[in-house]
């Protein structure tokens, strides 16, 4: 049975409202910030593997509205943007990529010293590395296609898409749970339970959403979506290219930061509704659509090798990140982010710090840093780090 696109959307829809249910029902879900489209996803994917191996039954998706919902998040990210907090947060934002760069390193050593101790081809380390838990899908699916045509190694397709999937889901359940046990053991801002008080940004409307409200904020959105895909259409044979994703979310913020030359202002409490609802469909299409059983078939000593990355990511989270950006809330909520896209992508990380700010607070610089290092820098970075390491003997080729 396929789900048309519609039909497709309205079973995300139905997944986010089931995770916002268990995350009621069941406290620590709650408790430690795991956000609503991972846990009903998750359950979704569960019922659908126990339905396929006791009836046969299986489902699939049209997803096609899935990357309109990624472009559509980072463009309201873009929109939320004051560049005001940006220059106030230049310092963490390059403390933040400083912090980051060994990390990779460490990232891919690790994958290399337990794919060593699990008796497995070297290059496994780098899929259980940086290639699919920093660089996700897009990045494991063109080293597997490289590593498939000259190691010849099996099913290694496969095991990127898993490895990338499965930290997804570990960056998800992680980021919550250490910006939880910071926030208490340095006793940060908020950590009572009680929200800060939301500072303004200066520059947007904060009167309640209305339609009047809503359509020129949505009309901005779909403005840098469709821009932003016609640039990276547009660029892509240059030497140096940047995703769809980040075209939007710059454009964003030249819509927001430029407006006010043509008198344009925007409310910040329906950039802020967009974007929720845009980035939690996308996570809740993404997780329901998750093949269990494939990833249980595949998963073996891969997922050792990420369990392993999950203590790593954890401690170097808590450790180093937090006490690198600041040691104050906007670096408890950077590190909760550092373990979405440590371990799976931007949006898990954006994600995470979503589910923090909801309960303690909002931190303004850590959403415009994040996204911006997360979604573009990282990715230079992590180039650079895999190029160097597959120069290696026994690695390259």
């Amino acid at each position: 049975m396929t789900l048309q696109s519609v039909e497709t959307l309205l079973a995300a829809v139905l997944v986010l409202l089931l995770g916002h249910l268990l995350n009621r029902l069941i406290p620590p879900l709650a408790q430690y910030n795991i956000p609503a489209p991972i846990t009903g996803g998750l359950l979704f994917a569960l019922g659908l593997l126990l339905a396929g191996s006791s009836t046969g039954f299986s489902l699939e998706f049209d997803v096609t509205l899935r990357p309109v919902l990624l472009l559509s998040f980072f463009a309201a990210v873009g929109l939320s943007a004051n560049l005001a907090l940006l220059r106030q947060g230049g310092k963490r934002l390059l403390l933040f990529v400083l912090v980051l760069a060994p990390f990779l390193v460490l990232q891919n050593l690790t994958g290399l010293l337990l794919a060593w101790s699990l008796d497995l081809h070297p290059l496994m380390g780098l899929i259980g590395g940086t290639i699919t838990l920093v660089g996700g899908h897009g990045t494991g699916a063109a080293y597997a296609e490289r590593f498939a045509e000259v190691h010849n190694i099996q099913a290694i397709m496969e095991l990127a898409m898993t490895g990338a999937t499965l930290g997804l889901v570990l960056g998800g359940l992680c980021g919550g749970p250490l910006a939880q046990w910071l926030i208490r053991r340095h006793r940060l801002a908020g950590a009572d339970g009680h929200a800060t008080e939301v500072q303004p940004s200066g520059d947007g409307d904060a009167a309640p959403i209305s339609a009047s409200s809503l359509v020129p904020v949505l009309a901005a959105v779909l403005i840098a979506v469709l821009a932003g895909q016609w640039l990276a259409e547009l660029v892509s044979d240059a030497p140096v290219t940047l995703p769809s994703f980040l075209w939007c979310l710059l454009l964003g913020v030249l819509i927001r930061n430029g407006g006010h030359l043509i008198g344009l202002r925007l409310n910040d409490a329906a950039i802020e509704l967009i974007s929720g609802l845009a980035l939690a469909l996308f996570l809740a299409m993404t997780m329901m659509a998750l093949n269990l059983a494939s990833v249980a078939s595949l998963a073996g000593p891969l997922l050792l090798i990420l369990l392993g990355q999950v203590v790593v990511v954890l401690v170097y989270g808590g450790a180093l990140v937090y006490r690198a950006v600041g040691r104050d809330y906007e670096s408890a909520v950077m590190s909760a982010a550092f373990c979405g896209f440590a371990l799976g992508a931007t949006a898990t990380a954006i994600a995470n710090m979503q589910a923090i700010v909801q309960k303690y607070g909002p931190a303004p610089q850590a959403f415009l840093v994040v996204p911006l290092v997360g979604a573009f820098l990282i990715d230079l970075i992590n180039a650079l780090v895999l190029t160097g390491f597959l120069s290696l003997p026994g690695l390259g080729g």
